[in-house]
């Protein structure tokens, strides 16, 4: 019986050190998703000249996961309510920061990009798009940069923890 349980801590201990170098793993993921939706909103705005919540739509459906609900409830809330782009933008991400593994800072430089949004003429909204994708860059290197250190510690770290643990249980 002592065996059981002290595999399943092992296990446990385990599986939450690979949970928190998936999430790191997934910042990575998330900002190269937001960096292709920049780009495409980009070619979207200088080329198509669709409305905002078309454009948003359209590339919703170029995307998946968690940054295609966000375009969808951005489009939405744009087409069903009398709020501005920027307060649509700051309400769909605020949802969206709720289920994804973006840090705060990752945050803050899409909330500066949304004070901008829809509010300039082609150029000047071009040039927003290419500083935000400048700040998403930056931010994706630190990603990398913090997975490459922080992703095999963390793995390791939960299965040492949990062989600790039933050390000392023993």
């Amino acid at each position: 019986m002592k065996w059981i349980g002290a595999l399943f801590i092992i296990f446990s201990t385990t599986w939450l050190g690979f949970y928190f170098a998936g999430r790191l793993s997934e910042r990575t993921k998330e900002l190269r998703a937001w960096k292709l939706a920049l780009q495409s909103l980009e070619a979207e705005v200088m080329y198509s000249q669709l409305p905002l919540q078309e454009a948003s739509r359209r590339i919703a459906k170029q995307l998946n996961g968690q940054i295609q609900i966000f375009l969808i409830g951005f489009a939405n809330q744009l087409e069903t309510s009398a709020i501005s782009a920027k307060e649509a933008w700051k309400h769909s991400l605020q949802e969206y920061a709720k289920k994804v593994s973006i840090k705060d800072s990752d945050i803050q430089v899409l909330l500066q990009f949304g004070e901008t949004i829809g509010m300039h003429d082609k150029i000047s909204q071009q040039k927003q798009i290419i500083l935000a994708l400048k700040h998403l860059e930056r931010e994706e290197q630190e990603a990398i940069d913090s997975q490459s250190s922080y992703e095999r510690m963390s793995k390791m770290l939960g299965v040492l923890s949990g062989i600790l643990i039933v050390i000392l249980l023993i």
